[in-house]
């Protein structure tokens, strides 16, 4: 899988931050969900599944425009 990096709210380049794959799809950097119960409210999450915390502010970087 081919990532492109396209942006990040963090100052030091870091954590949050969005990709683009050559597989039509995204990936996230973020904060690892640990707390017990946001993890209670997910549905359907697989045991190979894991959920990040990412700002809305990020979500400026996932366009179709790309």
């Amino acid at each position: 899988m081919k990532v492109r990096f396209l942006g990040t709210t963090s100052d030091g380049g870091g954590c949050p931050a969005a990709y683009d794959t050559d597989r039509r799809t995204f990936i996230v950097q973020g904060k690892i969900v640990s707390d017990p119960e946001a993890l209670a409210g997910l549905v359907n999450l697989a045991p190979d599944e894991t959920v990040v915390e990412i700002p809305k502010e990020l979500l400026r970087y996932f366009t179709e425009n790309r």
